[in-house]
């Protein structure tokens, strides 16, 4: 279900939607929101809950491992977009789960006229590590409906 209004959106948001990810806005475009649910460093796991506002997404990124690594995605709230390199995009809805294997080149984010939230769990591994890459260009994005 589509958001454009926050104030409904937020209702639906379970895991509420954090702080500004100033962290990592440069790796973004628009504006993305992290609720950490996990302790980095402290717990086996990170995972956190990030919200994008409606057509922010992430960078095409790669993550790294030796062994193991990747990334889960548990979709919660609105609609937003999940695509491989060289692979038809996928919306992404409330209940749907992703699993990003590591060398995988991808990237998600929120819907042009949608609030999303997804549950974002890093997959242990060895030698794990992100390489981000170039934005996922306009053209990219506004070819998506």
């Amino acid at each position: 279900m589509k958001f454009n209004n926050e104030e409904e959106f937020n209702k639906l948001n379970l895991f509420k939607k954090g702080i500004y990810n100033d962290k990592f806005s440069k790796y973004f475009v628009g504006n993305s929101y992290i609720n950490p649910l996990t302790n980095l460093g402290i717990d086996p796991l990170f995972i956190a809950n990030i919200t994008f506002e409606p057509g922010c997404r992430n960078n095409w990124h790669i993550h790294n491992a030796l062994t193991g690594g990747g990334q889960f995605l548990i979709c919660i709230a609105g609609e937003g977009w999940y695509q491989e390199k060289d692979k038809a995009a996928i919306l992404l809805e409330p209940g749907m789960v992703i699993f990003v294997p590591a060398g995988v080149k991808h990237w998600h984010g929120a819907k042009k006229d949608s609030w999303f939230s997804h549950i974002a769990i890093e997959v242990p591994g060895e030698k794990t590590s992100v390489t981000w890459c170039e934005e996922v260009s306009d053209k990219e994005y506004n070819s998506l409906d």
